[in-house]
């Protein structure tokens, strides 16, 4: 097992023992966008515990200096990736700024959060990548607002076919510190699954959004 293998392994096993990640293929849990899927993920869990919450702002750390070594900036995305673009800012010892959806429809209007001049080579941080439209979305904006966009980093990743052939399209360089491979491996590993639910779990990600119906 190499270093990137390695450190998706854990991370995946520290989402799993704070059960940021839910895997129930039997008992489907329904996304926002009306998709049925065998996991459910909310990163945001990794903050109430110091440990994995270090881990894994050293680790996206880490990804960005090898891989982004010009950033001059963290752009996280709102509202899931404002506190690990913070923290991985601070790590750097980064300017850090975020991005909504939208402009604010009030005070500044504001949708480039914090100062950031529009010059800036900026590093976008993401909690979590599904098919990474609104990941994408944010890319946009910031590339209209005149940053130099140079990728993004996530904590996880789903790893759609869809989402990789976006990021393509757009231009994008991605890297993920885990992913739903290495997810599955490690709950086999624990028997948090069982091997005979693996077929399930991967007819899930060849198309999530026919599964279950």
């Amino acid at each position: 097992m190499n270093q990137v293998e390695h450190t998706a392994a854990k991370i995946a096993e520290y989402l799993l023992e704070i059960n940021a990640v839910k895997l129930n293929p039997e008992h489907p849990f329904t996304w926002t966008s009306g998709w049925k899927s065998p996991i459910y993920s909310d990163n945001r869990m990794s903050l109430s515990h110091p440990v994995v919450r270090n881990y894994i702002k050293q680790q996206l750390g880490l990804l960005i200096k090898q891989h982004f070594a010009g950033a001059e900036a963290i752009i996280g995305v709102a509202t899931a990736g404002i506190a690990p673009g913070a923290l991985v800012a601070d790590e750097l010892s980064l300017p850090f700024g975020y991005v909504r959806s939208e402009a604010k429809k009030h005070g500044m209007g504001k949708q480039v959060e914090g100062d950031i001049p529009s010059t800036k080579k900026v590093v976008v941080v993401e909690d979590l990548v599904s098919t990474g439209k609104s990941s994408l979305q944010a890319v946009q904006t910031l590339r209209e607002y005149g940053c130099e966009v140079l990728g993004m980093v996530s904590i996880f990743t789903y790893g759609f076919d869809a989402a990789k052939q976006a990021f393509e399209q757009a231009n994008c360089t991605y890297y993920s510190l885990s992913n739903y491979n290495s997810l599955i491996e490690v709950a086999i590993q624990k028997n948090i699954i069982a091997a005979d639910q693996l077929g399930l779990l991967s007819e899930w990600r060849k198309s999530p959004e026919s599964w279950g119906k």
